[in-house]
C-alpha cells in the first residue's frame, strides 16, 4: 500500500517579509495592524487596511481574508487570519490557526506561504503542527480532478524570533503527525485493499523504526483458545490475524504500557446483516487498530522513552455458509463462554481475546483499548468526543487533560454493576449484547470482564474516527483521532 505522508513541508525562519509566495498575517480582534503586517500595509499604500474595512474583517477567531496581487509587495497574495482575543487563546486555538492557513491556501495557486508569527504570545510550534495536519489528502485513487481543486502549496514557513527553538520542539511533533497520517491512510483504504493479512503487512513496516512485530495466524490463535476472535472471522475467505508490536524505549525491566485495537477490516454485520445504505463506511471499522498502529509509529518515530505493547486483532466479518450464527456459543481465551445473540456486535468479541492475551502475556501497567465499537456512542456524544469507560480515575483524568490540549476530545461515561447484569446469560457466562438501553456502556462492561483487574480504559471512537465533512484539522474522511491524544498522554505521564 502506497503511503500518503502529506504533500506539504513545514519550515521555520526569521522575521522578514518574503519576496514570493503567500504571506499570512495574524490579526488580533479589533486591533490595528502591528509589526510586519503594519509594514506591509504601509508598503501597499493602505491596501490591507482598506480590504479589512470593506470586508468587515475584524480579526475574530477563525476569520480569514485573502487579498491577491497586493501593490508594493512581491508576494502572490496576502491572507489575513483572525486570532480573536489573544488572552483567550489555547493550545488548540493555535493548532487550528495553522490548519486554517493551510486550508485557505492549499489550492490557491501559491506554491509556498509564510506565516508571520510576530505577536507576543503566539505558540509557533502549535501553528506548525496544525499547518501540516491539515495538509493531508487521501487522493491515490483519483485519476481525474478539476485543476482548481488540485493542491499547489508545497511548503509553509513560520517566521518568528525563536525559529531555532521552535524547529527543535517541532521535530517530535512531526513524527507524531507521521503516525496520524498512517492512521488516516489505513482508515481510508477500501476493504479490497486492506484486509487482515495486508493490514498485518502494514504493521510490519514499523520494523524500520525499531518496532518488533509478531503476527499470529488462525492456527496459532486456535492453539491459544481465541474462540471469540476466530468466530468473528470464520465466515470470511480472508484469514484472521493478531499483530503484536513491541516498542522498547524504556529500561529493560520497566513494566510496559499497552494499547489494544479492534481491527474489523470490513463489517457487514455477518448473518445479522447491516442495512445496505451506508455499509460502505464499514471499511473504517478497523479504526481502533489503525489508531494503535499509528500511535506505535508516532512513539517509535520520536524515540519515546517507554516500553509499549500494541496489539491489534484483525478480522473480516462476512456472511457465508461458514459464518457465525446468532445463538452460537463460543469460548474465549479466558475460558469464559459467550452466547452470540447478534453477529453485528462483533468488535467486543475481537477485543476480549486480544485484551486477555495482552494482560496474560505482557503483565502491563495498564491496558487502553480503542474501537469503533457502538453506534450508541454517536447517539450519546455525536462526533465531538470519543467516549471513555474505565475503572481508573487517574487514567481518565490523564486522558481528559491530553484531549483538551490536543483537541482529540474524550468524555467519560459510567460503569456500574447494574449495567453489568444486563449481559448475564442463562445459556453461557455472558451474552454479547445487553439490549437497546445503554448500548455503549454494556459493551464496555463486556470488555471489563476480560481485563483480569488490570487498570483499563475503553475508548469508543465510532463517532470520531471518520468525518463526513471537512474539519479544522482534516478534510472529509479519516481523522486520525486518538494518535495525538495518546501520544500526549504517554509523553506527559509515562516516559522516563
Amino acid at each position: 500500500m502506497e503511503k500518503i505522508e502529506g504533500f506539504m513541508q513545514v519550515n521555520f525562519g526569521s522575521l522578514e517579509l518574503p519576496n514570493d509566495g503567500a504571506i499570512a498575517f495574524l490579526v488580533e480582534k479589533d486591533k490595528p495592524f502591528s509589526g510586519l503586517a503594519a509594514e506591509a500595509d504601509s508598503l501597499s499604500g493602505g491596501m490591507l487596511s482598506k480590504a479589512r474595512e470593506v470586508s468587515r474583517f475584524t480579526g475574530a477567531s477563525g476569520q480569514t481574508k485573502e487579498i491577491v496581487a497586493v501593490t508594493g509587495l512581491s508576494a502572490d497574495r496576502v491572507l489575513l487570519v483572525g486570532i480573536g482575543d489573544l488572552e483567550a487563546t489555547t493550545d488548540t486555538t493555535w493548532i487550528e490557526i495553522g490548519a486554517k492557513v493551510t486550508a485557505a491556501l492549499a489550492s490557491s495557486g501559491s506554491k509556498s506561504a509564510a506565516i508571520i508569527a510576530d505577536i507576543d504570545g503566539v505558540v509557533v510550534v502549535d501553528i506548525a503542527e496544525g499547518a501540516r495536519l491539515r495538509s493531508y489528502r487521501f487522493d491515490k485513487y483519483r485519476t481525474k480532478e478539476p485543476e482548481a481543486k488540485k493542491p499547489t502549496l508545497k511548503a509553509i514557513s513560520i517566521l518568528s524570533n525563536d525559529s531555532e527553538q521552535s524547529q527543535a520542539a517541532y521535530v517530535a511533533r512531526d513524527k507524531v503527525i507521521d503516525g496520524v497520517f498512517m492512521t488516516r491512510d489505513l482508515v481510508s483504504e477500501p476493504a479490497n485493499i486492506l484486509y487482515p493479512a495486508s493490514f498485518a503487512e502494514e504493521v510490519q513496516t514499523l520494523t524500520k523504526l525499531g518496532v518488533v512485530v509478531e503476527v499470529l495466524g488462525e492456527a496459532e490463535m486456535e492453539k491459544l483458545g481465541m474462540g471469540a476472535l476466530l468466530g468473528v472471522g470464520q465466515g470470511s475467505a480472508k484469514e484472521s490475524q493478531l499483530a503484536i508490536m513491541h516498542w522498547n524505549g524504556g529500561n529493560k525491566d520497566d513494566q510496559p504500557i499497552s494499547f489494544v485495537g479492534k481491527g474489523v477490516t470490513f463489517d457487514t454485520g455477518g448473518i445479522s446483516l447491516k442495512p445496505g445504505p451506508g455499509m460502505e463506511q464499514m471499511k473504517w471499522d478497523m479504526g481502533g487498530a489503525g489508531t494503535v498502529t499509528g500511535l506505535m509509529k508516532a512513539l517509535a518515530g520520536r524515540k519515546a522513552k517507554v516500553n509499549v505493547i500494541g496489539v491489534v486483532g484483525l478480522v473480516e466479518n462476512m456472511p457465508s455458509s461458514n459464518a457465525q450464527r446468532p445463538g452460537d456459543v463460543v469460548t474465549s481465551m479466558s475460558g469464559q463462554t459467550i452466547e452470540i445473540l447478534n453477529t453485528d456486535a462483533e468488535g467486543r468479541l475481537v477485543l476480549c481475546d486480544a485484551i486477555w492475551y495482552t494482560q496474560d502475556r505482557f503483565k502491563p501497567k495498564f491496558i487502553i483499548d480503542l474501537a469503533t465499537l457502538t453506534g450508541a456512542i454517536i447517539t450519546s456524544l455525536g462526533h465531538e468526543h470519543a467516549g471513555i469507560f474505565s475503572d481508573s480515575d487517574e487514567l481518565c483524568d490523564q486522558l481528559s487533560k491530553a484531549g483538551a490540549s490536543t483537541g482529540d476530545k474524550v468524555w467519560r461515561l459510567p460503569l456500574h454493576a447494574n449495567y453489568d447484569k444486563l449481559i448475564d446469560c442463562a445459556v453461557a457466562d455472558m451474552k454479547n449484547i445487553g439490549g437497546a438501553p445503554a448500548g455503549s456502556i454494556t459493551a464496555a462492561q463486556f470488555l471489563k470482564r476480560f481485563t483480569n483487574d488490570v487498570p483499563w480504559v475503553h475508548i469508543d471512537i465510532a463517532g470520531t474516527v471518520w468525518s463526513e465533512k471537512d474539519l479544522p484539522l482534516s478534510e472529509k474522511g479519516g481523522t486520525g483521532h486518538g494518535v495525538r491524544l495518546l501520544d500526549r498522554f504517554v509523553a506527559e505521564n509515562y516516559e522516563g
